[in-house]
């Protein structure tokens, strides 16, 4: 009984323990592909339907950017985000869908917080917000609306920045 109930504290403990900045283990590293490697530019191109894997991904892409500086590489990263998920980036924008998505609200609003400490770009299609009846001035100030994340995409990738799809 006593090991179910020291289980069982674990376990709501470790439900309790935000995802903020999700990485792999430190005994692993990116030494092959961070050969030579000072600096970084990525893109993440981002496009989900629900609000769960909006949180989950935008607190990779923190740990990924976490991950990057403690393998000594200076990381350059924009997300651009298109489609429905720009639904999930303001409580004030969609209220019904927060108060339903609450906690993954709340998860997606610290981890734009941190990418922007980390000065991570996020930019938001405005031709999915317009789509989606999302309205721009109700977004978090952190976030930068333009005109269309296709063309914004492909500029970032014409200056140079990788391309990771996310969807």
């Amino acid at each position: 009984m006593r090991k179910l109930i020291s289980g069982l504290s674990l376990l709501v403990w470790l439900c309790m323990v935000p995802l903020q900045g999700v990485h792999a283990e430190q005994k692993y590293n990116d030494s092959a592909a961070l050969n030579g490697i000072e600096k970084a530019k990525g893109v993440f191109l981002i496009d989900f339907k629900t609000a769960k894997t909006t949180a989950f991904y935008m607190d990779l892409i923190v740990g990924t950017y976490d991950g990057f500086k403690r393998q000594g590489v200076e990381p350059e990263i924009v997300v651009v985000v298109i489609g429905p998920t720009v639904q999930f980036l303001s409580k004030d924008a969609k209220p019904e869908l927060a108060f339903e998505y609450e906690e993954s609200f709340d998860s997606i609003q610290k981890s734009i917080k941190a990418l922007a400490q980390r000065n991570v770009r996020i930019e938001i299609c405005a031709i999915a917000t317009d789509v989606f009846d999302v309205d721009n001035e109700k977004l978090p100030k952190e976030l930068e609306v333009v005109a269309d994340g296709f063309i914004s995409l492909i500029g970032w990738q014409t200056q140079g920045y990788k391309l990771v799809p996310v969807f």
